[in-house]
């Protein structure tokens, strides 16, 4: 899978998804080499840009994501990952299954306009 790293100084956003249920689990960042390692080892490994260095996410919390498939977006510089949530399946640092769980507040017209589309 070729994808573009040039868009973001040699980095692409990696969408974290469960392969069973669907949610969005977080988003992370990889460079070639994490995606290369990721792709061939068969569990997620992410670039940290704040300790600039390779990461398999879970090699120390055992809640390792065991890649089902990848897939690469239309402009080929984001990468959509749906895993299989090994361990206790607590993926964020916080503790919960997922990084998604602030919710946040649409403008009350806004959240009528999309109550009447749903």
């Amino acid at each position: 899978m070729e994808i573009n790293f040039e868009k973001m100084q040699g980095l692409a956003p990696a969408v974290i998804q469960d392969a069973s249920t669907g949610e969005l689990l977080m988003l992370g960042f990889m460079n070639r080499e994490a995606l290369d390692l990721s792709l061939s080892t068969g569990f997620v490994t992410f670039y940290s840009r704040t300790r600039q260095t390779l990461w398999t996410k879970g090699e120390t919390s055992g809640n390792r994501l065991q890649i089902v498939s990848a897939w690469a977006d239309c402009d080929r510089d984001t990468v959509l990952m749906r895993v299989r949530v090994l361990g206790e399946g607590k993926v964020c640092h916080t503790g919960s299954r997922s990084c998604f769980t602030k919710k946040l507040e649409l403008a009350a017209a806004l959240a009528l306009e999309m109550d009447a589309l749903s």
